[in-house]
Formats: structure tokens, sequence, C-alpha cells
């Protein structure tokens, strides 16, 4: 593995260059490589979630704020869920530098989001012990900063899919929105679901995840996507924002 190429895409030099090899390190290669003293990524994946938190609440503290405690809230769940954080680890190409062992390897294990997301978060804990507070804030602002992209002006509202439907209807005085799985296929490891958005048992779209979850945010966001239009400007695999005027 080539840790000066990784070193370069994360725009950090180690000076442990062991701390970033754990940090790259999932648990089945290090059980499977060296089953007496295995040495994972895992505590390194908790610290660099309490570090990714701060962070990003920091981040977008700084850009809104005069937004509430409720909207810098969404921002900043929006920004650290597992989709999200392993997008910001496919972009960095960070799947190509994973250690997992043969059985996780051969089950997809380098395309999974836990994984993704859980080797993001470790190399941000890495760089914290290895640096301290400012090189791991530094590394997660450079994740953040295109996510200001989609947000031109400070009149916006954010929310998830499933959440704003929901909201949608209760304003029109409409049920609920139901979901329902018309098809569940694949292995354990690799699940493909089809997921509908109802309202009064009609279709209002249908969506394909590989898990139920986001299959039904799928669906929800392709609901809001007819009724929304242009207005709404994708945030994250679970958020939107809508502009509104300035």
């Amino acid at each position: 593995m080539n840790l000066d190429r990784v070193q370069h895409i994360i725009g950090y030099t180690f000076r442990d260059r062991g701390l970033l090899n754990k940090a790259l390190t999932h648990s089945s290669h290090a059980y499977e490589n060296h089953p007496a003293h295995p040495q994972d990524n895992e505590l390194l994946e908790f610290l660099g979630d309490s570090v990714i938190g701060l962070a990003t609440a920091e981040f977008y503290y700084a850009a809104f704020p005069a937004r509430t405690e409720g909207e810098l809230s969404k921002l900043k769940s929006s920004s650290t869920s597992t989709l999200a954080l392993a997008k910001f680890a496919r972009q960095a190409k960070l799947d190509k530098f994973i250690l997992l062992g043969k059985g996780e390897e051969k089950s997809g294990g380098r395309k999974k989001s836990s994984i993704l997301a859980g080797v993001l978060e470790a190399l941000v804990g890495a760089v914290y012990l290895d640096g301290g507070l400012e090189p791991a804030r530094e590394f997660v602002r450079r994740l953040l900063e295109p996510t200001l992209e989609p947000i031109k002006t400070e009149s916006f509202e954010i929310n998830n899919y499933k959440s704003a439907l929901q909201e949608i209807f209760q304003k029109s005085d409409l049920p609920a929105p139901s979901y329902r799985t018309i098809t569940e296929k694949g292995p354990a490891h690799k699940k493909t679901f089809i997921v509908e958005v109802l309202l009064d048992g009609q279709c209002l779209a249908k969506a394909k995840g590989h898990s139920r979850k986001s299959a039904e945010q799928k669906a929800a966001q392709k609901a809001l996507k007819s009724y929304l239009g242009r207005r709404m400007k994708k945030l994250s695999p679970e958020a939107f924002i809508v502009e509104g005027d300035d």
C-alpha cells in the first residue's frame, strides 16, 4: 500500500506512519493476519467520530452565524451521517487503500458505506492523535467546503427527504406517507431493496437502494422533486435545501 499517496490525498504528512496504517486497517484484515494481537481502526474510528462532530459544528457555526441551533444541527447531521461520510471517502478515493480480509473483500466490503465511513473517521482520529486538533480540523474543513456550493444565499431551508415529505402532507391536511418494500433481493451482504412511497394507497414514486432506509429516502426524494422542482438542491445523500428569497 502506498502510504505516501494516501498522505497526499488527505493533505497531511504523518510523523507516526503506523497510525496511518492502523487507520486503514479493517478488523477483518487485522484478525485474519494477526489474530493474537489484532490492530484495527475501530478505536481510531471512535475517536474520529467525535473530532468530526466538533469540527463540523465549528464549520457550520462560522459559515452561518445567524441560523438557529436546530438549523445548524440539521446541517451537521446531514454531513456526518454514515452515507455522507462514505461519500466523502469515495470522493477522496480512500476505498482503494482500505486493508480488508479476504472474506470481506470478496463480499464487496470496499463498497460498503459503513466501512468507508469508518475508515474516514479513523483517518481523522489518526490525524488528531498525530498532529493535534488543528490539522484534523483542516482535513474536515476541506471535506465540508463543497457542501456550501448549493447554498447560495442566507435564505434557505434544510431537511431530509422523508421528514420534508411528511411535513408537506401535514400542511395540506393529508395523511402521512407510507412506505412499502416491493422487492428484497441478493445475499445478506449485498441486498438490494426496491421501495415505493404511497399516499392513500397510491404510489408516488419508487426507488432502489442497498438498505431499506436509503431506498425510502430516495423514493421520498423523487416524490419531492415533482413538488418542489428546481428549488430543491441536494446537500447530502439524505438531506436537501430549498432556497428562498434573500
